[in-house]
């Protein structure tokens, strides 16, 4: 192929790769699609770096590194002396491309399980903007104090903390440890503390090792779909309990057939930003003790409260042991995190670090010790006071301006704490259209009948994130969803 035809071929499968990947990465990918595709045939001569550039409208280094890396992995040759070529090995090593159509992930490819799965999604591929619900304020995040603790630990020096781990890093267990016991009343061993990357691999590893296939676990409905989700890919029966101004309510009925796992957010029901009360935490406590029942505290967003105290943990309030506490960092530092932490029982300390070696295996030691010393230091109390601060201010203005355009139309619930206000809708009004007609005007928002897994109990109304939104949007981004509502509103008359 002609030299120049070369770099035109390249040019359109670099302008193909996301303009967010970097340069570098794209040229070598573009080389590696033509080659596998066979766009360029095994033999072919390349041009040189410098030509490649030229054409490219590139720095030569670019290409450089590009070649080199494909050099590496076999997909180039060079011969001394005549330049770079397509290696020969590759006709081997790839079979021409058949047509044939594209594998349908239908009946036939995945299992039930995956099928179950892919059939979910709840998640949003849009992650900020107004009101995007559950998502902290990551600008307001003390980078350059996170940066400079994690280049401490991103050095040669430190190089034992980039290997694999059977268990986290010791210091930062202290940390949470001393931490729990001043803000949550929990007096744990650090021992008892188990790293793992996020909340959904803390449920499943509840899931997996608490749990057997086809067994049955409860979960708060309304509640959060990523803990349906996972608790049934893991295998378990879900059932769907149904929550009141007091938080989950079980019936006698329902303890008549009870359960092996309880899920539960009981500091902030999510949606509904619901407190558990006294009462029905003691309640829980005792029957899930006779059931022999575990109970997983999620306790997503306690450091974000805007009013009182909260409540005592229910892992703090359990004498018998059947609570396993989950906490996490995506809420009050960043989501992208991926960092969370279970408090596990005594009596399950060493079966809970071996599945998280086993099944997951240990790792970020780096992200870990940062963390750590990013909480001694006092950097994470002094960034959530001042978060609280500026979150309960986007509450305010959010309630205010959604009063001011709807009345009485609807009405929030919670607000005590976390990151969005659950609207609820006096009228039956088709909460999943209201969520569409909004974003095709550029407003986030989630429907509260999404949350239900009975659908017979769904209810109509918005669950509506503050906390990511400069409080002075706030107010034109509610008038616009209020106009929107209003329109539904007067359909339904």
């Amino acid at each position: 192929m002609e030299q120049g035809l070369i770099a035109e071929l390249l040019q359109q499968y670099v302008d193909r790769q996301a303009p967010t990947v970097k340069l570098r990465v794209r040229v070598y990918l573009a080389l590696r699609h033509a080659i596998i595709d066979r766009s360029l045939s095994p033999g072919t001569k390349l041009p040189s770096t410098r030509a490649l550039a030229s054409e490219l409208g590139m720095g030569r280094n670019t290409v450089v590194r590009a070649y080199e890396q494909l050099l590496v992995e076999g997909y180039l040759e060079g011969r001394i002396g005549d330049g770079t070529y397509v290696s020969e090995a590759v006709s081997s090593g790839l079979k021409a491309p058949a047509q044939r159509p594209p594998v349908d992930a239908g009946r036939q490819t995945l299992s039930h399980r995956g099928r179950a799965v892919a059939a979910s999604v709840c998640s949003s591929i849009v992650q900020r903007g107004a009101f995007m619900p559950g998502i902290p304020d990551v600008d307001l995040f003390p980078f350059s104090i996170w940066r400079r603790l994690l280049a401490k630990y991103l050095r040669v020096e430190q190089s034992h903390l980039l290997n694999y781990s059977h268990t986290a890093y010791g210091p930062l267990r202290v940390a949470l440890a001393s931490y729990l016991r001043i803000t949550r009343m929990m007096h744990v061993d650090p021992k008892q503390v188990v790293i793992v990357n996020g909340s959904h691999q803390a449920i499943d590893l509840c899931a997996r090792m608490l749990a057997d296939h086809g067994e049955r676990a409860w979960i708060e409905d309304p509640g959060y779909w990523g803990a349906r989700n996972v608790l049934a890919a893991a295998g378990l029966q879900v059932t769907p309990i149904p929550v009141d101004e007091k938080g989950i309510a079980p019936t006698i009925v329902d303890w008549s057939l009870p359960p092996r796992l309880i899920f539960t957010s009981p500091s902030s029901q999510y949606p509904t930003g619901t407190v558990l009360s006294l009462e029905r935490r003691l309640q829980l406590l005792e029957r899930a003790d006779i059931a022999d029942s575990w109970i997983i505290e999620d306790d997503y967003d306690n450091e974000l409260r805007y009013h009182e105290r909260p409540l005592a943990s229910l892992f703090g309030l359990s004498d018998k042991q059947r609570v396993i506490y989950l906490g996490t960092f995506s809420k009050v530092m960043f989501p992208g995190m991926r960092l969370a932490y279970l408090v596990v029982p005594e009596g399950l300390i060493d079966a809970f670090v071996t599945g998280t070696s086993e099944l997951h295996r240990g790792g970020r030691l780096p992200e870990q010790a940062a963390l750590a010393e990013f909480i001694d230091e006092g950097y994470f109390t002094s960034h959530v006071k001042r978060m609280r601060g500026v979150y309960a201010e986007r509450r305010d203005v959010l309630k205010e301006a959604m009063h001011a355009h709807l009345g009485n139309a609807v009405s929030p619930s919670g607000g005590h704490g976390g990151l969005q206000l659950l609207y609820r809708f006096h009228q039956a009004l088709d909460d999943e259209r209201i969520a569409a007609d909004a974003l095709a005007e550029g407003i986030i928002c989630r429907p509260l009948s999404m949350y239900y897994l009975d659908r017979e109990q769904r209810q109509p109304g918005l669950n509506l994130g503050f906390a990511a939104v400069p409080a002075e949007r706030i107010g034109p981004a509610a008038a616009t969803l209020a106009a929107i509502i209003e329109r539904h509103l007067g359909r339904s008359r």
